[in-house]
């Protein structure tokens, strides 16, 4: 990955200005031409003479960085004995070792799932068991006041009938 990264810098830097000022020229002579609308017979005549220029060549890489000589690439981190077997593994092994490791972060991602869901079951059936021992209650406690209802109702009809009678013996309460 080093290696790669250091050839490719180096590969940009050796050749990016040549590369640069041939296709910029290149495109901008016939951006030129292009916009100049000029009969086809005049554009094949209308070409510019090779040009000999007197350039410098461009910078050597010794001449750029010194100390890049030096550098050993090679040998970058062949001390270091889990750098070296990771740097060795192909690249299907590399992909099986990540499909194992995504294998093992689905497999425990579905048990906490499962935890979870299970959880979730007991959870709902202690709050169904507390519901259905409220509505008993509750269907207790109707039945009681309905008792109690048709208790008070006997009882007023019977008071009525005391009363009606207390009144017809000469009683003048309430």
């Amino acid at each position: 990955m080093l290696f790669s990264n250091v050839c490719s810098n180096l590969c940009t830097l050796r050749f990016w200005p040549a590369l640069y000022w041939k296709f910029n020229h290149n495109h901008s002579h016939s951006h030129l031409l292009n916009h100049l609308q000029l009969p086809q017979h005049q554009q094949q005549h209308s070409s510019c003479p090779t040009c000999s220029c007197n350039c410098p060549p461009p910078p050597s890489l010794l001449q750029i960085a010194p100390g890049l000589v030096n550098l050993t690439v090679p040998d970058c981190g062949s001390s270091d004995p889990d750098l070296k077997k990771e740097m060795a593994k192909q690249f299907v092994d590399l992909l099986t070792e990540e499909l194992k490791l995504q294998e093992g972060v689905a497999a425990e991602h579905a048990q906490h799932m499962n935890v979870t869901i299970s959880e979730a079951r007991r959870a709902a059936s202690q709050y169904q068991r507390e519901a259905d021992k409220c509505v008993a209650a509750t269907e207790t406690c109707e039945g009681a006041r309905e008792r109690s209802e048709a208790l008070l109702r006997k009882e007023m009809k019977l008071t009525s009938l005391w009363e009606r009678r207390a009144h017809k013996l000469g009683w003048e309460g309430e």
